[in-house]
């Protein structure tokens, strides 16, 4: 892997973790990249959907509901959307 695409990753992992810490429906002190959701932060499916739609309106992507009930923390996410980045530059080239 190529050092800026590490240092992406790196990027999107701390957006990503900044994001979740500002959500007012997770307790900030349980987040980190592997905390789950809904098991170590007692979120609500209603409160994932907001997640997920402040994580489309972050990175200016769609999750589809079916990745986004995958999506369990905030590691997850950074894959996802560090995934689709990726699949964009190849399709570019």
């Amino acid at each position: 892997m190529c050092s800026s695409t590490t240092t992406s990753s790196n990027q999107i992992m701390d957006r990503v973790l900044e994001l979740v810490n500002k959500f007012d429906k997770i307790d900030a002190s349980k987040v980190t990249d592997t905390a789950d959701f809904q098991k170590d932060s007692s979120m609500y499916s209603l409160d994932g959907v907001e997640l997920a739609m402040a994580f489309e309106q972050e990175f200016s992507i769609e999750i589809p509901d079916e990745k986004a009930y995958k999506l369990t923390c905030c590691t997850d996410v950074a894959k996802y959307i560090v995934s689709g980045v990726e699949q964009k530059v190849v399709e570019n080239s």
